[in-house]
């Protein structure tokens, strides 16, 4: 195990760089997100709801914890994209107590359209190699505790 004296101290010159790169790139991406949304009458966290969504039907909690919110805020923006017929809500086929929020088709267009007008996310990372896109993802996973290997290619 790494003692204290054998890690760069949180304050030396290449850490503050590296954070205010990491702030720069997530302050960068938000502005776009919510750029996106805007185009789609929606909100940032109602843009975010929807993207995770369109990858598979997600119960309401798991939504609050992904995005790291409290559940009562997820029902309110899901009664709002349900409202513009964008998401649906359903039973859990093995809960049927548990209810699934899902995209509709209209949600998914939405959705991948808000995909695919994120230029700032995909362009950097199209300069990128594929091992080096490997890399920088084992690099976060492990800056924010997850296994590397958590996913294949």
């Amino acid at each position: 195990m790494a003692t204290s004296s054998s890690r760069p101290p949180r304050t030396d010159p290449l850490t503050l760089e590296v954070v205010e790169l990491i702030g720069t790139v997530v302050a960068r991406y938000h502005e776009e997100y919510e750029e996106a949304a805007g185009e789609h009458a929606l909100t940032g966290a109602q843009a975010r709801v929807l993207g995770l969504l369109s990858l598979e039907p997600v119960p309401m909690r798991r939504i609050a914890q992904k995005l790291k919110c409290e559940p009562s805020n997820i029902t309110g923006i899901v009664d709002r994209l349900e409202a513009r017929g964008l998401v649906e809500r359903r039973p859990d086929p093995a809960d049927r107590r548990v209810k699934l929020a899902a995209p509709t088709d209209e949600g998914r267009q939405v959705a991948r359209s808000l995909r695919e007008s994120l230029s700032f996310a995909r362009e950097p990372l199209a300069e990128l190699t594929h091992e080096e896109r490997l890399s920088l993802r084992g690099l976060l996973r492990r800056m924010i505790g997850e296994s590397p290997e958590d996913t294949a290619d």
